[in-house]
Order: C-alpha cells, then structure tokens, then sequence
C-alpha cells in the first residue's frame, strides 16, 4: 500500500498552533447555487492566505476527463492552467491560522488520498475539519435558508435534520468525514438548501447561510459583508423578475405553500427537489439565469 505521505509534499515554515480547524471543499460534486465556490473565493480573496502543502495531481486526476484550459496566442501555447489541490494557511481577521483544503476532487485513489488528508490532519495538529455544499431543493427562495447538517459525532451537530436514512452517489469529501469518524477524529459538514431553480446560478444567500455555519461551528472571525451585500442585491432582482412573471409567480407561490404545509406539519416530510412534481423547474431556472446575467453590464459576475 502506497505510504500516505507520499501524495503530498509540505512547504514553508508553520507558526506554533493549537487545535487549528480545517476547512475543505473539493470541485466536480454537487454544489447547487455555486454555495462552496462562493464561499471559498470570498474568503480567499478577503483573507491573507499562503499554500502549505501540494497534493499529487497528476496521481489523482483524469485529464482526459476534465481537460485543463490552455491559451493559443497567434503562433504558441501561451498559458497552462494547471490543476491544484493544496492546502493554505489562512488567518481570520482576529489573526488566528487555520487552513483551507481547495481544488477538484480526485477522480482516483480516494482511499488514498482521505489517507493523506488524514495524515496532513494529524501532523498539523488539525482538531475539527468542516466542510459545506449547496444541494438543490424543492424549496422557495422567499423562505429561511435550510441547512442538513452531518458530522462523525452527534454532539457536534446543533440543529437537527429533515432526513432519515437515504442512499445517495458518494463523494471524496463524504469519505473523508466517514473515514476520519473512524480514527475518531471529529469533522462536520453541512449540505445547504438551494432552491431547486435557481441551482444553476451563483445564489449568495446561500452562502451566507453556510458561512454563517461555518462561523458558528469553529468560532473563527470571518468576514461576511462583501457576501451579504452580493446576496441583498441578488434577492432584490430575482423579486423583480418574480413580480414581472405570472408563471414564475405561480411556482413559487406553490413552493411556498408546499414549504409551509410541511414546516407546520408535526412528521415533517421530505422536500428533496427530484421528490417535487415541478416540471417547470429547468425552465424557471434557466430563465433566472438568464435574467440575473443580462442585468450585469458585462454579463454574469463570477463573484456572485
């Protein structure tokens, strides 16, 4: 077997820490509403931040798979863009370290790469690892953002779960908390509730939610306006769009009912979107996507 280490090389010196938390969002799984993504840029952008420690790209990812985008100028290559799955330090605006896991998810050797993970873990000293996505849901976005929070011990979650039992299409990130809940390390993850229509676009609000979770869950001081901000203009023009489309309209008015139907009921049920009979819903978020893109002067932003 593959020693663990060998999938990844440190580098620079660390400052002295204790207990630092680990944050981790991993590309190419689900992430309705860019919620991950959002959050990750927000936050690396914001924050001073420096790469620790590289993983073996070249062992974990298919790149016939997901080809990196190369730049032709006139009469040559000009520019790679390499994939990268590293590990930064970062620090919370109170100057605490902590570290930051990004890049896309490998598409071989999981077992060993969540060896790896799990080794960095432990040399660094890591005491809680925390990771969050977007998920699509057959919720309005004129409600409460929900959130499904999971983790590899029950005293870690304070708030409680709409699911049961369910199968669902695994992911590295999710084998990473199963397998570190084995070697009794803790982690937490929380899978936010994006409407189903507008899963496709940039959707800040969400994010908000998971960063305000995240918050919560670590006690770092991270910064949030630039990320409220994207989400009250966001919302103001998805009411705009709302309010000039009677068949928008309709569906969310049905969602609302179909919400607050089970958010008062005493057994709640499932609001899992591929569970709702909205057939509408690609159109309805295609056409949000669309009219929040040609709002923008110069198209879509990608910071929100």
């Amino acid at each position: 077997m593959r020693n663990p280490e060998d999938l990844y090389e440190l580098s620079g010196d660390l400052p002295q820490m204790s207990g630092p938390v680990l944050l981790y969002n991993l590309d190419g799984f689900v992430d309705a509403g860019s919620v991950a993504q959002l959050v990750r840029e927000h936050l690396l952008d914001s924050l001073e931040h420096r790469v620790i420690a590289r993983f073996d790209v070249d062992s974990l990812i298919d790149y016939r798979a997901r080809r990196p985008p190369m730049v032709y100028d006139r009469d040559h290559w000009a520019e790679y863009d390499a994939p990268e799955l590293v590990v930064h330090l970062v620090r919370d605006e109170a100057g605490s370290p902590f570290f930051y896991l990004t890049g896309p998810e490998p598409d071989r050797l999981w077992e060993g790469f969540v060896a790896s993970v799990r080794s960095l873990i432990e040399r660094l000293g890591v005491s809680l690892s925390v990771t969050f996505h977007g998920i699509p849901m057959g919720v309005p976005h004129t409600r409460p953002i929900g959130i499904t929070p999971h983790a590899t011990r029950p005293e870690l979650i304070t708030r409680s779960s709409m699911f049961d039992r369910v199968q669902v299409p695994g992911s590295a990130a999710a084998l990473l908390e199963y397998r570190l809940g084995e070697a009794g390390h803790d982690a937490i993850g929380y899978a936010v509730h994006v409407p189903h229509y507008l899963a496709q676009a940039a959707y800040p609000t969400a994010a908000v939610a998971a960063l305000d979770a995240v918050i919560a869950s670590t006690g770092l001081v991270l910064p949030s306006d630039a990320l409220r901000e994207a989400a009250v203009r966001t919302e103001a023009e998805i009411a705009e769009q709302v309010a000039g489309n009677e068949e928008v309209l309709k569906v969310v008015r049905a969602l609302e009912a179909q919400y607050d139907a089970f958010a008062g009921a005493a057994e709640r049920e499932s609001l899992l979107a591929t569970e709702q009979e909205m057939p509408t819903a690609e159109e309805l978020g295609a056409e949000f996507e669309r009219f929040l893109a040609e709002r923008r002067p110069d198209g879509p932003d990608p910071s929100l």
